[in-house]
């Protein structure tokens, strides 16, 4: 009975054993080098349209016409800044300053107001709570371009249409319910015992969700700000809608100075990059933070 006995357990240790995948097993055979060889590849692959992208915006309409992007490797003189100058010649920094004046009002207004409501919905009771928060996460269906005709109706009686508060008040109340979703939903996984231990000591709510919940939620807010931000900052329709021509965001200048007819390459391609520049700044600024919310609940 013993012999037996030790000799069932390595097979049921075998069988209880978890399989392995095939990615896992495609890993051991290669080695680590080779697949870090394979994803450099694949990404300078993605990159490859970025790039031609970059090269178009550095070469006159001219150039761009006669010939592909990739003959800049033999012809580095056919770069210049030209596309830039006259693009920033054209009024374009003013539109730049609008999507300054309406992104970064916005993601504030989204984070601490979903923030506040999220911690009310996680941790505090009061009457109709969960039905309250079913019709929140109900808005998450409702689509923005029901709202359009409405609101600027609406606008147009306050007499705040075409103007910067008008198009922040409209990505702030349609940026709310998500934020609040998501913010709870972490909120939710703080440990109860580092709230009730701070109410033991009397501190408030308020002071709660300051000192404890939203240091805890750094990743998450942090997350969350990056997407509503890039969200606000590439935004068209609402700019279109909304924005006159003093309000105007990049998105809707460029559009704007699109050409009836021909090729407008030059202004797609420098708007592209300058309007890139802002975002990159912020995902490298909070690349750590990003990180931190997206595996947040992945593992306990």
């Amino acid at each position: 009975m013993t012999t037996a006995t030790a000799t069932a357990a390595p097979a049921g240790l075998h069988a209880g054993a978890p399989r392995r995948g095939l990615v896992s097993k495609i890993v051991d055979r290669l080695g680590s080098g080779v697949i870090q060889v394979v994803m450099v590849l694949l990404g300078l692959f993605w990159l490859v349209p970025t790039i031609g992208l970059f090269v178009v915006s550095l070469r006159t309409v001219d150039v761009n016409n006669a010939e592909g992007w990739w003959t800049v490797f033999t012809k580095p003189a056919e770069l210049t800044i030209k596309n830039y100058s006259d693009l920033l010649a054209s009024g374009f920094t003013s539109s730049f300053w609008n999507t300054v004046a309406i992104t970064v009002p916005t993601t504030i207004l989204v984070i601490g107001i979903a923030a506040m409501a999220a911690y009310a919905f996680a941790w505090m009771e009061f009457r109709g709570r969960d039905t309250l928060f079913l019709i929140v996460v109900g808005l998450l269906i409702v689509p923005i371009q029901i709202a359009l005709i409405p609101i600027a109706k609406m606008y147009g009686d306050m007499g705040i249409f075409g103007s910067i508060p008008g198009v922040v008040l409209f990505h702030t109340a349609f940026g709310l319910p998500f934020a609040i979703f998501l913010l709870r939903n972490f909120f939710v996984g703080i440990p109860a015992s580092l709230l009730e231990a701070a109410r033991m000591d009397g501190a408030p709510e308020w002071k709660i969700f300051v000192s404890v919940v939203f240091p805890l939620g750094k990743p998450a807010i942090a997350s969350l700000g990056i997407f509503q931000f890039l969200w606000v900052w590439n935004d068209m329709l609402i700019a279109l809608v909304f924005a006159n021509t003093d309000s105007q965001p990049m998105t809707k200048a460029l559009q704007s100075q699109m050409r009836q007819f021909g090729s407008n390459v030059d202004i797609l391609s420098s708007g592209a990059f300058l309007s890139l520049i802002v975002p990159l700044i912020l995902f490298f600024a909070f690349q750590r933070y990003f990180v931190q919310g997206m595996m947040a609940g992945s593992v306990k």
